[in-house]
């Protein structure tokens, strides 16, 4: 079973979309990507997120206007796509622009 876990409502996608895609000060998509994939969000790791523990199957990519991973939950094998959370992801941009 194929399933999506989107913890964000509609207003929080769109304000994903103005984080991830402005450009003037902030890295861009895919290195944000690349960044979250870093912190050990990577396919074959093993991630704790929503409660759950899952074992990460797919390198990071933009999905809904933030970044999202495919994931197998661990306690019932259930494939899904997870967000990443918002917060975790400005972290991940301010990390980034401190480090430039």
């Amino acid at each position: 079973m194929n399933t999506s876990i989107f913890v964000h409502h509609h207003a929080s996608i769109e304000y994903n979309e103005v984080i991830m895609t402005s450009n003037n000060e902030s890295p861009s998509v895919l290195e944000v990507c690349a960044n979250v994939k870093r912190m050990g969000y990577a396919a074959s790791s093993r991630v704790r997120l929503y409660g759950e523990d899952f074992d990460v199957l797919s390198d990071p990519f933009p999905e809904a206007g933030g970044i999202a991973i495919q994931a197998k939950a661990q306690k019932d094998s259930r494939i899904c796509t997870l967000q990443l959370p918002t917060t975790f992801l400005k972290s991940v941009r301010r990390s980034d622009s401190e480090a430039a």
